[in-house]
């Protein structure tokens, strides 16, 4: 009878499909084609050593590693950029007129200031993530980089992690029609922030970590989502302050997404990504960021592309060498402060979420304090 659902319906079973070949999408971390500037590092704590591994395996010009304690900034240098100069002075570096390109990875309370000094004095920025503590401040250095005639770009470097890339350039590129959904869920072994700085941060899962797929998801929708709903917990026998459990509900024009983060997870860890669309799904899965087996689904089969490289440290040169490239070819990078301020926005968004325990459109929140607090 016509329009009868088949019993392989009812039992949500999937149909076979033939592997095909792979399309070939540009997926691998960008390089300039000649331009090769003297960059300056200014932090050499924590995450450093992945930009400086990263620019070394690149063969990008690092020149001045700045950092308040000279003994890090040696640390560094001695195992990354032997020849590399070192200094605690900003200022210093800043009336180099062979430094052209500043790679900030400290905090963002003191971040602001030294992004500004670098754009005023002409040099083009990689300010490390998240980009500000608001989105005034945000646009405010984006304007006076534009002023400048100079590039600031955030360091939000999952978007050159093989598999995410991949699957960004497929729904680019329309492989899979129009996006209706996109699933993360990540299960890992995030206690080891107990005793370090990270403990202070109390929307730590969200904020630090999760900017990451907040930034994924805006690379896909662009400026589409209307509502955002999040909760947060602590686990269950969890040493560390903050809350290792989040997750959010993103509504955006035509589809939903969902950010599942457990950030307790001694055993067993995975990191799984679905996207779906019109046209075809993608699906990424994995015992942690830097292993993933990537399937793109059609009409015309399955094809399961053999990725080179992995997240740390491709990330890292994707993001300086998308910034390099944009200066080159005198354009916005694809990692721009600017358009970051998208993925900034619903990050805070779905923090305000948490702690009012409501949905919250994107637009609506600008700062991170703004975002901790319940309204009224």
């Amino acid at each position: 009878m016509s329009g009868t659902p088949s019993e392989d319906a009812y039992a949500l079973k999937a149909a076979e499909t033939r592997l095909v070949a792979a399309p070939d999408l540009a997926y691998r971390p960008p390089r300039p084609r000649t331009y090769a500037p003297r960059i300056a590092l200014v932090g050499a704590g924590g995450i450093s050593f992945a930009h400086l591994d990263a620019y070394r395996k690149a063969g990008f010009d690092v020149a001045v590693i700045c950092n308040r304690t000279l003994a890090k900034a040696a640390e560094r240098r001695d195992e990354f950029f032997p020849n590399a100069a070192i200094t605690d002075d900003l200022a210093a570096v800043l009336v180099r007129d062979d430094i052209e390109v500043l790679d900030i990875t400290t905090h963002p309370a003191e971040r602001e200031g030294m992004i500004e000094r670098a754009l005023l004095a002409g040099k083009h920025v990689l300010s490390q993530k998240p980009y500000v503590l608001d989105l005034d401040t945000g646009e405010r250095l984006a304007d006076l980089a534009e002023r400048q005639g100079v590039k600031l770009a955030v360091n939000q470097n999952g978007r050159w992690a093989p598999h995410l890339a991949w699957m960004r350039e497929a729904v680019r590129t329309g492989l899979i029609g129009d996006l209706v959904s996109c699933h993360v869920s990540i299960h890992w072994n995030h206690g080891w922030i107990k005793g370090t700085p990270f403990e202070a941060i109390d929307d730590l899962v969200l904020y630090d970590f999760g900017v990451h797929w907040f930034d994924f998801l805006v690379s896909l929708i662009g400026d589409r989502a209307t509502s955002v709903y999040a909760t947060r917990a602590r686990a269950a026998g969890q040493e560390a302050r903050p809350p290792l459990l989040a997750q959010a509900l993103v509504e955006f024009d035509g589809g939903q997404a969902s950010l599942g983060f457990d950030g307790a997870t001694p055993f067993g860890p995975q990191d799984r990504t679905y996207i779906a669309g019109t046209g075809g799904s993608l699906s990424s899965t994995g015992p942690d960021l830097g292993i993933q087996a990537v399937e793109l689904t059609t009409m015309a089969g399955t094809a399961r592309p053999a990725l080179a490289g992995s997240w740390f440290n491709d990330g890292f040169a994707g993001t300086m060498g998308e910034l390099l490239s944009a200066i080159e070819d005198g354009r916005e990078p694809l990692n721009g402060a600017r358009a970051n301020l998208r993925s900034l926005g619903l990050t805070f968004a779905a923090i305000a979420s948490t702690h009012r325990g409501t949905p919250v459109v994107p637009s609506a929140v600008r700062g991170l304090e703004e975002a901790k607090r319940s309204p009224g």
